[in-house]
């Protein structure tokens, strides 16, 4: 027994030496992806709520010959509709399309800024998901599964491939109105280690709370208790090889550094009078506009994945005049961050994403007793978003809907298309990347995804 000891402890010897150099490790430290990518950089403008595809990028003029008609029930075959009535009539878009650039892109009048980089973009209209419901459908659209727990797609993306942000987060999160349905789930890490999880920064006071020293407590002193601390952590983890630790010695150094990093973020005195213009920052207003620039700003430092979250697209009620509105704190912005990145050579390796959770119904939604009318009810089957910058085969309309805007016919690209599609922009086989949990492989698209080759330059 005692001879099958020392065997057994020698040929073990060298797995935990690897466990333990693997634990050591910087988990944010850049790694290589599988393959030469187009893009190093991610800004996914998450549109929450579900943004009218009808209304906005896929003009169905045929909607106006039908209006106030019931739907035909061969269209509703089989579907799922989570608050109006199968006989709800058919609403046209109250809004004029217009062509843009030499692409020739049709868009909403209330996008009129974004016409302006119509031939920087490439919208898809023909994008599908498998849920009805907002919190659901959000998490499918960032973490790939319907279920809470998984990783989010910043998340699978740094535990791939690490960070070239020294002094901040890997993953950033801006947020400057209220969470979307699906909650911290939307940026959450999942069972990837903790250094994985988005980092929300606030728009107003301290980026981060409590990363400022308290009265009294000096740099000097941060830094000797930072360092007792690290060694202790440094120690335990030599003992137990939890790569937990390491998040929690990352974790503090983060911390350390954002005191004199995040201010100097958050500092807009150092951009033009022209560039705020452009975006149409209000300096100390919290805006969409001022986190289209902050996200230009931490692409600039390195960090990897930023997502800017807007919730206002959820229009239940008098479409027209909240669409108005919802666009009206977004178009400048979403325009002004194309511009300004494409002009600092920065979008040639920095995607952007600009995406709802699903689009609207072509059917009004009127219901007296809980106060809606002449709004859009949910609907998954169809809808639309644009793509940008680094790897994207700019200036070109991808899919089609039928007459009415309620099913693909023509390039359907579900959900996890579109985030393999991704992942592959950033040189990485989606197939490839995965994470043993639980007696199997995980990974962002689940067991589904294709790469939509039409999007790739």
């Amino acid at each position: 027994m005692g001879l099958g000891g020392i065997a057994l402890a020698s040929l073990m010897a060298p797995a935990r030496a690897d466990a333990a150099a693997s634990v050591l490790q910087n988990p944010l430290s850049p790694k290589p992806p599988h393959f030469a990518p187009k893009a190093k950089h991610v800004i996914f403008l998450f549109m929450g709520g579900g943004p009218s595809h009808i209304d906005l990028f896929d003009s169905k003029p045929g909607l106006k010959k039908y209006e106030g008609q019931p739907i035909p029930d061969e269209v509703l075959k089989g579907a799922d509709l989570p608050f109006i009535e199968r006989d709800a009539a058919l609403m046209a878009s109250p809004f004029k399309f217009s062509r843009h650039g030499q692409s020739g892109a049709e868009l909403s009048e209330v996008l009129p800024h974004l016409g302006e980089v119509a031939d920087d973009i490439a919208i898809i209209r023909s994008v599908k998901t498998d849920a009805f419901n907002h919190a659901p459908a959000q998490i499918l659209l960032n973490t790939g599964a319907l279920q809470l727990g998984r990783p989010s797609m910043g998340s699978w993306i740094t535990y791939a491939l690490g960070s070239e942000a020294e002094d901040l987060p890997a993953y950033v999160v801006l947020n400057p109105s209220s969470g979307p349905s699906g909650g911290s789930a939307c940026w959450g890490n999942g069972f990837l280690p903790s250094v994985h999880q988005g980092v929300m920064l606030r728009s107003q006071g301290d980026p981060i709370l409590y990363v400022s020293n308290p009265p009294g407590h000096s740099d000097r002193m941060q830094r000797e208790s930072l360092a007792a601390i690290n060694a202790l952590n440094v120690q335990h983890r030599s003992m137990v090889l939890d790569p937990e630790i390491s998040t929690r010695i990352s974790a503090y150094e983060m911390a350390f550094r954002l005191q004199s990093s995040a201010p100097e973020l958050m500092d807009m005195s150092n951009e033009t009078e022209e560039t705020l213009k452009m975006y149409g920052v209000t300096p100390g207003k919290p805006s969409f506009a001022g986190s289209c620039l902050l996200a230009r700003r931490l692409i600039e430092r390195g960090v990897r994945f930023v997502s800017s979250i807007f919730v206002s697209w959820d229009h239940h009620s008098d479409v027209a005049n909240a669409l108005r509105r919802s666009c009206g704190e977004t178009d400048q912005a979403t325009m002004a961050l194309i511009k300004d990145l494409k002009q600092r050579g920065l979008l040639d390796d920095t995607l952007v994403i600009w995406a709802g959770e699903f689009g609207r119904t072509p059917m009004v939604e009127n219901n007296a007793a809980i106060g809606r009318s002449m709004g859009r009810d949910h609907h998954p089957n169809a809808f639309s978003i644009w793509m940008a910058g680094g790897g994207i085969k700019a200036g070109q309309t991808i899919g089609a809907t039928d007459d009415l805007g309620y099913h693909v016919i023509e390039d359907p690209v579900h959900v996890h298309d579109v985030q393999a599609t991704i992942l592959h922009l950033l040189g990485l086989n989606h197939t490839k990347l995965t994470y043993r949990y639980q007696g199997r492989d995980f990974r962002l698209t689940d067991v589904s995804g294709n790469v939509v080759d039409k999007l790739l330059a």
